[in-house]
């Protein structure tokens, strides 16, 4: 969420390079805003996707055009300038494009056992619960349930992309287009640019006044029905964090007049992005809520998350902004100073959400597993407010768990340290 500026991350020489190559400088220490507002995100996540959860009235996508999905997004687009730009830089195309490759290996079978996983669980609920509804039913996997055989191959060539399923590959896709970008990078940085905006104009081509229907990829063989995530729309956000992470766009100054006009657009545009905050204000004013009622058939475009809408990315840019200003340089905003308690209490909760921002991939598959399992159970119970708040907290205390998991098998401690 919060633009950053190019970091050197810390590697362990291999024995096997020259002693030169060996004697790199210090690498600065690791900026905090990035996992931070990263690992934000994942407990939006988790909320977002816990069925009938109370909490998600609350969440950042009830109160305007963007939510915790550009969050999610735009610092992916970040982490990949700092895992595979150096790979670029120090290793070469074809080797970055290798890694590149490699991650995508990586996304692709993470979406397969995610999938794999919860229709495996949606099944056990069915076959062996006698509950009055569907779990299968209720995440649409009815089709695939009734006749495997095409949609395991649909499954596995990304033409049968089921709701609920979708952010992964559309991760996948934007991750392969980095290859190009880097490669354009060598002519220019305008050309970069120029391709990553015509790749989104082909997706909102109602910018340029070329009819509503854009570029997209088929989500159902038996139906007219896109990813929810069309990559060719989100791929902006991504690189538009990639950018500013490899330093391809400059910093953004601390001024009073961004600051006021990011507000001002965020206040502003609060009812006219968010049915809840326009209900709100129709309530105080009904005059003005009738004003503002038939903005949203006139920009449902221009806010659509599938295509990812220019007003979805005016917003998320004006709270970034926010987000990196109040983080101040380097994060040095973020850090706890002082030995008080509240010093104390912040220190630790920031090691948290770092520690899950880090682990992201990690933590969102599992999560998306777990909002299910959660779901499932808050089913059977009355879904008080409290037993909600208790719900949530659990599934936190889990991602958290998950996160630390995640990092500790990660550093392979059962390898000797010599």
């Amino acid at each position: 969420m919060a633009t950053i500026t190019p970091l050197t991350t810390a590697r362990t020489p291999d024995a096997s390079e020259p002693a030169n190559q060996q004697a790199a400088p210090t690498p600065r220490p690791r900026d905090p805003r990035l996992d931070f507002y990263r690992g934000i995100a994942m407990f939006i996540i988790l909320i977002a996707h816990i069925p009938g959860n109370r909490w998600t009235g609350w969440i950042p996508a009830r109160f305007g055009f963007s939510d915790a999905t550009e969050i999610f997004v735009f610092c992916s687009g970040m982490a990949s300038a700092i895992a595979f730009g150096g790979s670029f830089a120090r290793r070469g195309w074809w080797l970055g494009t290798a890694r590149v490759a490699f991650r995508c290996w990586q996304v692709f079978w993470a979406h397969i056992g995610l999938f794999v996983f919860i229709a495996v669980c949606m099944a056990a609920l069915d076959t062996y619960g006698n509950f009055e509804k569907s779990y299968i039913g209720s995440l649409n996997l009815l089709p695939f349930f009734n006749d495997p055989a095409p949609q395991l191959v649909g499954l596995f060539t990304l033409s049968y992309v089921p709701n609920y399923f979708d952010i992964l590959p559309m991760y996948l896709v934007v991750l392969a287009l980095m290859p190009i970008m880097m490669g354009l990078e060598k002519i220019n940085l305008w050309a970069v640019g120029a391709f990553s905006i015509a790749v989104w104009l082909s997706a909102n081509p109602y910018i340029i006044g070329l009819g509503p229907n854009g570029v997209s990829l088929g989500a159902e063989p038996w139906s007219e029905r896109e990813w929810f995530f069309n990559p060719f729309g989100w791929q902006l956000l991504f690189f538009t964090g990639f950018a500013f992470m490899k330093g391809w766009l400059p910093k953004p100054p601390v001024s009073k007049l961004l600051i006021a006009a990011s507000v001002a657009f965020l206040v502003i545009g609060a009812p006219f992005g968010s049915w809840k905050v326009y209900l709100w204000v129709k309530a105080a004013s009904p005059d003005l809520g009738e004003i503002i009622r038939p903005t949203y058939e006139m920009t449902s475009q221009w806010r659509e998350k599938t295509d990812f809408g220019l007003l979805r990315y005016v917003h998320f840019l004006a709270l970034a902004y926010l987000g990196w200003v109040v983080a101040g340089e380097g994060g040095k905003r973020l850090i706890a100073n002082g030995t008080g308690v509240l010093a104390r209490i912040w220190g630790v909760l920031l090691a948290i959400l770092t520690k899950v921002g880090q682990q992201s991939l990690a933590v969102f598959v599992f999560s998306m597993a777990l909002a299910r399992l959660i779901g499932f159970a808050l089913d059977h119970t009355d879904r008080a407010v409290l037993t909600v708040a208790f719900a949530n907290l659990v599934g936190f205390a889990l991602i958290i768990a998950c996160a630390y998991g995640a990092g500790w098998f990660k550093s392979q401690p059962w390898r000797s340290k010599k």
